[in-house]
């Protein structure tokens, strides 16, 4: 077994007896723990009651944090013609159609959200195998297949989250950042859990939520009390 440093094994024992603690007092705890050089993110991480092999048990959505997330989105549209001018207006930072497909194809992704107008799918769609598994591929059922690029681009540049149940029924996402005030993640944290619970699939069964965690990008986690991750 590696050896763990020092800075490592300091924050691991500050959370020795911490678990199913209140979103604040987690909140806390992470902050206190988050002394990278550079300002870390705020992780959550969901463990669901779905088997995302059965399509009415998936579990996706959206959701606008209340005070963003703290990183700047780049955002790419597929689009044509007046849409794509729409889209750089909008402040998109890549815009094209096939040229971009190629891009793409040829390995290059510098983008953390893809737009995409209905008439440009037949393109995106050959482009499934590379965009899918970095949960890229954009959807009807998430805003990213619109008309209204212009609102596309606001929500994805203004601190919208996209979140997807993946293998194990396991749901994460970046939800702030350590420099935060406290109370601004424990808001964030609270409308990214209810937004979770709102989408529960019709073919869930038994309990939903089943453990939900914090952590900063480079720190442990801490185990927070579902009830108290779940008030409205």
């Amino acid at each position: 077994m590696a050896k763990l440093g020092k800075r490592t094994r300091t924050a691991r024992e500050a959370l020795v007896g911490k678990e199913n603690v209140t979103v604040e007092e987690a909140v806390s705890l992470i902050k206190a723990n988050a002394n990278a050089k550079f300002d870390e993110t705020v992780e959550i991480a969901m463990n669901l009651g779905v088997d995302t092999r059965h399509a009415d048990q998936m579990v996706r959505g959206v959701i606008g944090l209340p005070n963003g997330t703290g990183k700047t989105m780049r955002v790419a549209v597929f689009a044509r013609g007046a849409k794509a001018e729409e889209a750089e207006a909008a402040g998109a930072d890549i815009v094209g159609a096939e040229d971009l497909m190629e891009t793409v194809q040829g390995g290059t992704i510098e983008f953390d959200r893809c737009i995409a107008t209905p008439d440009m799918m037949p393109i995106v769609g050959r482009l499934g195998k590379v965009l899918g598994p970095r949960n890229l591929m954009p959807n009807p059922k998430v805003g990213t297949v619109t008309m209204d690029v212009t609102q596309a681009v606001k929500d994805a540049k203004g601190g919208q989250v996209q979140f997807r149940a993946e293998k194990g029924g396991v749901v994460h996402a970046g939800v702030g950042k350590a420099s935060f005030d406290e109370a601004k993640l424990v808001e964030n944290i609270r409308a990214f859990v209810n937004a979770v619970s709102k989408a529960r699939p019709a073919g869930a069964k038994g309990t939903y939520m089943k453990k939900v965690s914090l952590s900063t990008t480079m720190g442990p986690g801490v185990s927070v009390a579902i009830d108290s991750a779940n008030a409205e």
